[in-house]
């Protein structure tokens, strides 16, 4: 199983990804928790999956984070727990 990079991201994924930070008014201590489970190194599937956050969902596919939604929008693919 593929774990989620961290750095060397494709410029344009990170361009979207701040993107979405902006325009879904992440709040930054989502972002923290986000990061805090970036350091355990997850597992992912290949496909497409999801990850609940109190205030967002972050949305990846294989080893690359691909979105953010805000709690109220629905993801797709496997939810990683």
């Amino acid at each position: 199983m593929p774990k989620v990079l961290r750095r060397g991201l494709p410029e344009p994924l990170y361009d979207h990804l701040l993107e979405r930070v902006q325009q879904r008014q992440i709040p930054p201590a989502q972002l923290i928790l986000m990061i805090r489970w970036l350091d355990t190194h997850p597992e992912v599937p290949a496909g497409k999956w999801f990850k609940r956050f109190p205030e967002m969902i972050v949305c990846g596919e294989g080893e690359f984070v691909k979105t953010f939604l805000t709690s109220n929008q629905s993801p797709v693919g496997s939810e990683i727990l």
